[in-house]
């Protein structure tokens, strides 16, 4: 069954409601098997009946139908209701376990994962297959059961009435069970694929709307359509190859509930004209053959959907079971408050096995305090290495260690907590300014959310919104320029207050202007914090405690910017290609 049982731990806590339900529901359907019994007492023992006249039959009518309309008025509607919200209550429920863990699981998974994964798989899996999964609780663990019960319920009154004709009644009963096993195989594999090709879909659309822009300033809308249409048709064929097979195995299982019926009229009406069976008991069989082939075909519709269900929890739980490249230890600590010393020793570092390595043997002594700038060309490795100070990629050789511990061997979060990052392009969430800001510590107050503004020269742009520090942002801070995400994004180190902090092309994408006044800030956010800033422009660096030159993964040289201007090296040829003799520095 696939990753049934790892689902199941989901349902565990909720055993004795999905019980109770059963139970409930048992009662639900079985006070319907009641109507033919009913038909059956009327056509034999009240209109049959030639010892009692019509007044005292009319009598009898009357009590026997208004005990039935309170069965079926007073009793049976809460029963209903009742079954109907456990059910619904109970597969809620185990969603929102599943997803809330999911989420959690999606926060734990690697970068690595995420370059190689696209993000509308993940929300495929996340929201269309975990809803899918629900159908598994209601049908699989509850209708199924239910119906099962119905139909042996209704084939035990059948037995007390004739045992001949009850026989004949579920004779074609073997007939389902072969269709069953041919026929459900297959469905479950075209469910798969037809499952894994409307998260291709997905994932290739929310990827192609987030790059819209891109699509219009190079007019690809055409291209775009045909990819699309590709993808789109992919999914067609699967769903039309899903639609074919199940089309046959309801063709054949329906063919088979229908035949039943006509046998038991055929069996009966010889019984009845040879005087072997009263005509109440043959109408009340043949109530009963719907009340049997009714929940049969009901658990046929079952059997597609639990294809369906169980398809779908393979692909959560396959996602679900994807490894976490970084893990705590069992014995890792709670890092606290640090110093914000560094040292890499022989650090060595590939993203893959069959890769080439990206760093080699990188040794760096970083004290606290000190602000340390990587420059380089582009592929050198710059930006690798500073991914790996906040433990996002664990190094293949040597170690880092900060205030003399191995990051490995602390707490992965209580590491992140002490180190800010500032990005090339920060990503803002589409909620307020306030909301981005607050994400650098969740508990500051209004005033704390303003001083921070303040110190990344925010407040006064934020003031002139229309709204203030409550205008929304929207999706990934569209409706801001890139120097004012900058700046919210500073403001969010700021209330974090680290004593690491990182700067990753901070302001390369920046105008003049606004680099100028982003660089203010990001100086006053370093002073007496451990800083480490990748940059291409190298005239926002130079007043750096040391430069270090990276290429093909290897430090090069390091020094302060003087040193290396006079030792016209790699440091110094890289200068004078930016040609930044004559222009005013920024810093």
């Amino acid at each position: 069954m696939g990753y049934v049982k790892q689902f199941m731990q989901y349902v565990k806590p909720y055993k004795w409601k999905i019980v109770w339900t059963i139970l409930i529901g048992i009662l639900k359907f079985g006070i319907p098997l009641l109507m033919p019994l009913i038909l059956r007492y009327v056509i034999d023992n009240i209109i049959g009946a030639e010892n009692l006249s019509n007044s005292d039959k009319i009598t009898e009518l009357l009590w026997l139908m208004g005990g039935a309309f309170v069965i079926f008025l007073i009793l049976r509607p809460p029963i209903e209701y009742i079954r109907q919200y456990l059910a619904q209550w109970v597969g809620n429920n185990i969603l929102y376990d599943l997803r809330d863990r999911l989420f959690d699981h999606i926060q734990k998974l690697s970068l690595n994962f995420y370059s190689k994964t696209k993000t509308g798989e993940i929300i495929s899996r996340v929201i269309h297959d975990v809803e899918q999964s629900k159908n598994f609780v209601i049908t699989g663990l509850m209708n199924v059961w239910l119906d099962l019960a119905t139909i042996l319920i209704a084939i035990i009154i059948m037995l007390t009435m004739d045992v001949g004709l009850t026989l004949v009644s579920i004779i074609l009963f073997p007939f389902f069970g072969f269709a069953i096993k041919y026929f459900y195989g297959r469905l479950r594999r075209l469910t798969r694929d037809r499952s894994q090709a409307l998260a291709e879909v997905q994932g290739h659309l929310h990827e192609r709307v987030q790059g819209l822009p891109v699509t219009r300033s190079f007019a690809l809308e055409d291209y775009e359509q045909e990819q699309f249409d590709t993808r789109n048709e992919n999914f067609l064929n699967k769903a039309l190859s899903h639609t074919d097979w199940n089309a046959k195995t309801f063709a054949v299982t329906n063919t088979i509930t229908d035949l039943a019926p006509l046998l038991v009229i055929t069996y009966a009406g010889y019984q009845v004209i040879n005087g072997n069976l009263t005509l109440g008991t043959m109408v009340a069989f043949v109530g009963y053959m719907e009340r049997v082939y009714s929940p049969l075909r009901r658990l046929i519709n079952s059997s597609t959907v639990l294809v369906q269900s169980i398809a779908s929890i393979d692909r959560v739980f396959e996602f679900f079971n994807e490894k976490y490249d970084i893990t705590d230890k069992k014995d890792a600590k709670e890092l606290g408050r640090i110093d914000g010393a560094v040292e890499l020793d022989r650090v060595s570092f590939q993203y893959d096995e069959e890769e080439n390595q990206v760093l080699k043997n990188v040794s760096l002594d970083v004290k606290s305090g000190e602000t340390i700038a990587f420059v380089g060309m582009s592929g050198g490795g710059k930006s690798t290495l500073i991914s790996l100070i906040p433990r996002f990629y664990d190094v293949t050789d040597g170690s880092i260690k900060v205030d003399g511990m191995d990051i490995r061997d602390v707490k992965a979060r209580s590491l992140r907590d002490n180190i800010g990052m500032v990005l090339q392009d920060n990503i803002l969430f589409s909620e307020s300014i306030e909301v981005n800001i607050r994400m650098g510590n969740p508990d500051a107050t209004d005033e704390e959310v303003i001083a921070a503004a303040k110190a990344a020269n925010a407040h006064q742009f934020i003031e002139e919104l229309p709204k203030g520090y409550r205008t929304m942002v929207g999706e990934r801070g569209v409706k801001l320029s890139g120097g004012q995400k900058q700046r919210v994004a500073i403001a969010r180190v700021f209330l974090k207050n680290p004593p690491i902090l990182i700067f990753d092309e901070a302001t390369s994408a920046l105008d003049l202007e606004s680099e100028h006044t982003i660089q203010e800030a990001l100086e006053k956010l370093a002073s007496d914090r451990t800083t480490f800033i990748v940059a291409h422009r190298l005239a926002t660096i130079t007043h750096a405690d040391r430069i270090v030159v990276i290429e093909n993964g290897e430090i090069q040289e390091s020094g302060s910017h003087d040193e290396l201007m006079r030792k016209k090296g790699s440091y110094y040829d890289l200068y004078q290609v930016q040609n930044l003799d004559n222009e005013p520095e920024l810093v």
